[in-house]
């Protein structure tokens, strides 16, 4: 079986799901998604665990969560990954059978972070421990990580008491607005800390999909560049060696806070977007949700894709075949939703990565 290489964190929603299913086998073999459970109810600030759970209803988030866990569970059909239930597993009994199905009827790793209680820290390895899977830890760098941050990360593996051969080191820059100061932080996060042991997996995982786009009004298709992947290239070719079997980690096609917030409530904002991953951009544009026009006005902007240079042809994955057939269509039927927009956007963004990381490029006029 081939080795995985690339580490896509995904929000547990249907059409990230439906994006996993998508993708042809060759593609998922060299793919460990990270899964993180969005909360059901209220928005979650990154890095912050409050004393009181936002979600008030326990049986209602026990009805919520078991089918999307079991849903994943069979997306992900046996295959290895991470999974960080960080929004629900405060609520211990109502996420409870949820939480225990995924890590023993799945290959998915549990995570857990420095910043999130004791207690919850305690719970996820004791699950790790039992499942056999090993479990995920998940280090924010929302600035360079100095000695006191190794201190912290080294006090949690000890009093975690698990081995490093079932502990992976995942390294979050989250949002990157400033590929240059990322990179730095990166690289003092690779040094410092991917050295305390010899950990069985070391992600780097940045968000390059941008929080907000500047003037869509006057400027509705752009060229948005992928600072994820500079992050990387900056880190692996600095520190060559060191990072050969680094793994390389995004959001996708969505903003890295995405998974932090509940499903946005319909009718929703009167346009969303179409994407395009390019090797060193994104290509994104405005499509219009509502409106008499509407399934013309998305057909032209899903040809504007189509027909830009980098487009790599109709057999290249189920988004670029999606994304033809909404041009060429007729009609309202097929020219889709901010939903499906986003999960046609993963599917040919996960296939381009890995084939990117690969080191393949398409042929020239594909």
């Amino acid at each position: 079986m081939a080795r995985p290489m690339y580490v896509p964190v995904l929000g547990v929603r249907r059409n990230t799901m439906a994006a996993f299913g998508e993708l042809p086998v060759r593609v998922r073999s060299r793919i460990m998604p990270l899964w993180t459970v969005v909360p059901r109810v209220g928005e979650r600030a990154r890095g912050v665990w409050p004393e009181r759970d936002p979600d008030p209803d326990p049986v209602a988030l026990d009805n919520w969560l078991a089918p999307k866990v079991d849903h994943l569970i069979d997306v992900m059909d046996g295959r290895p990954g991470w999974i960080d239930a960080g929004h629900v597993e405060a609520q211990t009994e109502a996420s409870a059978a949820a939480v225990w199905h995924v890590a023993m009827r799945s290959r998915l790793r549990l995570v857990t972070e420095l910043e999130r209680p004791a207690r919850l820290q305690r719970y996820a390895a004791d699950l790790a421990f039992l499942s056999g899977q090993g479990l995920g830890i998940r280090v924010l760098l929302d600035d360079a990580p100095g000695e006191r941050r190794a201190e912290e990360l080294h006090a949690l593996i000890r009093r975690l008491c698990l081995p490093a051969a079932r502990l992976d080191l995942i390294l979050d820059l989250g949002p990157v607005a400033d590929a240059q100061a990322a990179s730095k932080t990166a690289l003092a996060a690779v040094d410092l800390l991917s050295s305390l042991l010899p950990w069985r997996a070391v992600i780097l995982a940045a968000g390059g999909f941008p929080q907000w786009l500047e003037d869509l009004d006057h400027n509705p298709r752009q060229y948005v560049p992928r600072l994820d992947w500079h992050v990387y290239e900056a880190v692996r070719t600095a520190r060559l060696t060191s990072t050969r079997n680094l793994l390389y980690g995004d959001y996708g096609v969505e903003q890295a806070l995405a998974a932090n917030r509940p499903r946005v409530e319909k009718p929703g904002p009167p346009w969303g977007l179409m994407r395009y991953t390019t090797p060193e951009t994104f290509l994104v544009a405005r499509a219009p949700t509502r409106g008499t026009d509407r399934a013309t006005e998305v057909r032209a902007v899903a040809q504007g894709l189509v027909d830009d240079a980098a487009f790599r042809g109709t057999e290249y994955s189920e988004g670029e075949r999606w994304l033809y057939d909404c041009a060429h269509g007729q009609g309202r039927n097929g020219s889709g939703n901010p939903e499906i927009w986003t999960r046609t956007g993963h599917v040919q963004h996960m296939t381009w990565v890995v084939d990117q990381l690969s080191g393949w490029r398409p042929p020239s006029g594909a």
